[in-house]
């Protein structure tokens, strides 16, 4: 079994691994709930049933934070891209108390200038992927925002490490 998602994979390549018979499992997530859907979809399906730790990320995420801090997530550089609306990413950050800066954006992953979220009242979140943002590249375009390192795998994934995930805060939590 083969597991791709609609974002990262190309249709193509499905098509070519279906036809070579291999069983491929598709995925189109875009917020907490539809992941934990989906994996209990796949595990129901592979007759395995669910195994504890989604059971406990389906607990952890059954409510939300309300929303203490406003963020842009940049994914790439040169150009500069960063999370829009309807995306994983974007509702994770939700769900955890972030509003994103980009949320009400048009497009999933818009193009954008550091410039036009570079204020005082925006936390950047610096993933280390796609792109691997670091201490030396990445905080240095920003004079005003604050920016905060994260691991990628804990915004851009979705499986056990929803776990650990449930735990991130970002700035300080108002009362």
């Amino acid at each position: 079994l083969v597991v791709a998602n609609k974002e990262e994979n190309r249709e193509i390549d499905v098509r070519r691994l279906r036809e070579a018979d291999v069983n491929v499992w598709v995925t189109h997530i875009e917020t907490v709930p539809e992941a934990i859907a989906s994996m209990r979809r796949l595990f129901e399906a592979l007759g395995w049933g669910e195994p504890e730790w989604l059971t406990d990320v389906a607990e952890r995420w059954a409510s939300t934070v309300p929303t203490y801090a406003h963020v842009a997530v940049p994914i790439w550089r040169d150009p500069w891209m960063v999370v829009g609306q309807s995306t994983f990413t974007g509702d994770l950050l939700a769900r955890l108390g972030c509003a994103n800066v980009f949320g009400g954006s048009a497009q999933r992953y818009p193009k954008a200038d550091p410039k036009d979220f570079d204020r005082d009242d925006v936390l950047v979140l610096l993933p280390d992927e796609p792109y691997v943002f670091s201490e030396e590249d990445g905080p240095e375009v920003f004079d005003r925002a604050r920016t905060q390192l994260v691991s990628g795998r804990l915004i851009t994934w979705y499986g056990p490490s929803l776990l650990e995930a449930r735990d991130l805060t970002f700035g300080e939590r108002r009362p």
